[in-house]
């Protein structure tokens, strides 16, 4: 069996599409699959061409076993509309190009949106390589650009619902990461055959019983008696972090409560000013790290704040973010109401759950976790404990090349 993936985003960029393809193109290949990955040059999130890879059109490279081919990208850190558009057509068109003109016939071509444009691709790249098409959605594009304000323009909208429609009609399998999405999908278009292929964790990877404790908290200058309440990830408009911001204005006057926030992303510099015009001392704002280090930090604090804005979207996301913090038996501070609070605190009892956007709440749930030491271990406990019946990698490689045996 011979499977195409075709993505923007993959190692060595770091994020939750990047991991997430990358595991389980790993698992599939062990599998006997013969796995090729055609990307963009590595630039996500800096939007910054890596070193080794600027000023080329074209690299071809092996990692662990995966044959990567990697095309053009135009990368700016403008935020306009224009930019972002340029960004998302120049691997479009440069992945057709490459794909075409390096890649043999596939039985199966794997598109991860979003973007949704580069679905433009994987429809032309499917056709002349023989290739059965499956659309992969790990959120659900335009509609979510749409209700976040990110994309206004009619004529764009149209276009991308058009395309969406498109692509989910013309392939063989529409893959959701969430069950809400594969339901979204489903509703609209009852005829589409979807199949929930939902993010994981490699159990291995992330075992607090391997990892030493502390390092991390030294290096950063947090004591043994400091309660360190972290949020590592994208720090993005979806996210509404201003609730950890507003929170941690409760907490001013008990000098030993950290909130972290580890990553970069476009809301960056607005909450580094919120943070400086209300003198959060209590507030620390840490660059991005590598996988690698990720464990050590995990083993080294309290508690995860993983919250979402409050939108009817997000009662179907599940953000990437919870999975390594439960393996790593960090317990969760959870702000996203619907199938996230349902499968991990209703069903796996591994956080506390606050409503999103309710700084009041996300107090609440802290002062709850701190004041009893003992629940919030066994929260820790129970969240691997859920995961690695859930949602180990293992599994649902396996899971997914059964379902690909049987298309």
């Amino acid at each position: 069996m011979k499977l195409l993936i075709l993505t923007q985003y993959f190692p060595p960029e770091v994020g939750a599409p990047q991991n997430r393809l990358f595991e389980l193109a790993v698992r599939l290949r062990k599998l006997g699959v013969d796995i090729t990955v055609l990307t963009a040059m590595p630039n996500y999130p800096q939007m910054e061409i890596y070193e080794g890879y600027k000023d080329k059109t074209y690299v071809y490279e092996e990692m662990e076993g995966l044959k990567v081919h990697r095309s053009s990208i135009y990368v700016s850190k403008s935020k306009s509309i224009i930019n972002r558009l340029r960004n998302y057509f120049s691997f479009v068109i440069s992945s057709a190009k490459v794909g075409n003109a390096k890649l043999e016939n596939f039985d199966f071509l794997l598109c991860e949106s979003p973007p949704l444009f580069l679905g433009y691709s994987a429809l032309r790249l499917a056709r002349q390589k023989k290739a059965k098409l499956i659309f992969n959605v790990s959120d659900l594009w335009p509609e979510s650009a749409e209700k976040l304000g990110v994309v206004n323009n009619k004529f764009l909208l149209k276009l991308a619902y058009n395309l969406e429609e498109k692509l989910y009609k013309r392939s063989c399998l529409v893959t959701g990461q969430t069950q809400g999405i594969c339901h979204n999908i489903n509703e609209r278009f009852p005829a589409v055959k979807t199949y929930w292929l939902p993010n994981g964790v490699d159990l291995s990877y992330y075992n607090p019983s391997m990892v030493e404790s502390g390092s991390w908290r030294e290096k950063n200058n947090f004591s043994k008696e400091d309660v360190v309440l972290l949020y590592a990830g994208i720090i993005g408009i979806a996210q509404g972090l201003e609730v950890i911001l507003s929170a941690a204005k409760n907490f001013t006057d008990k000098p030993n409560i950290k909130f972290v926030f580890i990553g970069s992303g476009p809301e960056k510099d607005k909450l580094l000013q919120l943070k400086a015009e209300q003198n959060l001392t209590n507030v620390f704002f840490l660059d991005a790290i590598s996988k690698k280090e990720m464990p050590s930090v995990l083993r080294s604090v309290n508690a995860a704040i993983i919250p979402l804005r409050k939108l009817d979207l997000f009662l179907g996301a599940i953000p990437s973010k919870i999975f390594e913090n439960l393996a790593m038996e960090v317990p969760v501070l959870l702000g996203v109401n619907g199938e996230a609070r349902q499968l991990f605190i209703d069903k796996g009892n591994a956080g506390l759950y606050f409503e999103p956007e309710n700084s009041e709440a996300l107090t609440a749930a802290i002062l709850k976790l701190i004041d009893d030491k003992e629940m919030a271990m066994q929260l820790g406990r129970n969240g691997r404990h859920f995961v690695n019946e859930y949602f180990n990698r293992e599994n649902i490689a396996q899971n997914f090349f059964d379902k690909l045996n049987s298309l």
